[in-house]
C-alpha cells in the first residue's frame, strides 16, 4: 500500500490558492479537491455568492461527511490528497480539531492585493469574507497541537521563486518536490469546482505561475479599512514563512 499525505492548505480567496490548487493537481501522484465546504458554509451561513444555487445543487453541504471524505484515503489511489480550503468556510460553532489529523499549510498574501482582485469578481465584501480572521484562528490551533509553526508560505514569495517555495513546501510537508508542480496545461481542470466559471478565468489562461505584481494598489476607503483590520492577521502568519 502506498502511503500517503493529506495536505490541507488553508488561505483566504484571491490568494493564487487555485494556481496552488493546479501546481499540486498536475503531480501525477496527487488528487486536488477543490473548497470541500464552500456548499456547506453557503448554505449554513446564509449569504449570496455567485452561483450560489448550483454550488450548493452540485456539492456535498453535510459537516459530518465532509470531514469524513477529509480525513479518508486520496481517491484513486494516490499518494497525495491536496485539499485546498478556504478559512471562512470553517464556521464557528462547529468542531475544527479533525483538522489536526491533516498535514496543514497556511497560503498567505498581503491584503490589499486580496482585497483588490476580490473587488474585481464582487463588490460585496467584508473582512469575514477574505478570511484573515479565521486563518490565524486555525494557524493558533495548528502550533499548539504541534507545538511549533505549520508550514507557512507567502504567495508574493511563490511568484517570485515558485521552484524554491515550492521545494521548502514539499519538504515541510514530507513529500518529494516534483517538476509537474511549475507548469500545468491552459484550460479549465477536471478537479475544478462548478464555481470556476465566475472564479477562475484569470487562471485558467495561466500555463504556470504568474510574475509577482510591481504596480501599486489603490483602495477605495472601505477597502482600505478592510485591508488595515487584516493586517495584524496577515502578519501574524508571515513571520513564520518558509
Amino acid at each position: 500500500m502506498i502511503p500517503s499525505v493529506t495536505i490541507a492548505m488553508w488561505s483566504g480567496p484571491r490568494n493564487i490558492s487555485t494556481a496552488m490548487m493546479y501546481s499540486f493537481g498536475n503531480r501525477p501522484d496527487c488528487f486536488a479537491w477543490d473548497e470541500p465546504f464552500y456548499a456547506f458554509s453557503l448554505l449554513t451561513h446564509g449569504n449570496d455568492h455567485p452561483m450560489r444555487d448550483e454550488i450548493i445543487a452540485a456539492n456535498e453541504s453535510d459537516w459530518d461527511k465532509l470531514v469524513a471524505r477529509c480525513l479518508g484515503p486520496p481517491p484513486g489511489g494516490k499518494a497525495v490528497f491536496y485539499q485546498k480550503h478556504m478559512t471562512h468556510h470553517m464556521l464557528k460553532g462547529f468542531d475544527r480539531s479533525w483538522i489536526l489529523q491533516l498535514t496543514n499549510a497556511f497560503l498567505v498574501r498581503r491584503p490589499e492585493h486580496v482585497l483588490a482582485s476580490y473587488a474585481r469578481k464582487w463588490a460585496d465584501v467584508s473582512l469575514r469574507d477574505i478570511g484573515f480572521v479565521e486563518q490565524a484562528e486555525i494557524f493558533d490551533i495548528v502550533c499548539d497541537h504541534l507545538g511549533r509553526a505549520p508550514a507557512v508560505i507567502d504567495a508574493d514569495d511563490v511568484l517570485k521563486d515558485p521552484r524554491g517555495v515550492l521545494m521548502r513546501l514539499c519538504e515541510a510537508c514530507g513529500i518529494s518536490f516534483d517538476d509537474h508542480m511549475l507548469a500545468w496545461p491552459k484550460g479549465p481542470k477536471s478537479f475544478d469546482g462548478v464555481w470556476a466559471p465566475h472564479w477562475y478565468n484569470a487562471v485558467w489562461q495561466s500555463t504556470g505561475f504568474a510574475k509577482p505584481q510591481t504596480r501599486t494598489i489603490e483602495l477605495n476607503n472601505a477597502l482600505a479599512k478592510i485591508a488595515d483590520a487584516a493586517w495584524p492577521y496577515y502578519e501574524r502568519l508571515r513571520q513564520f514563512k518558509l
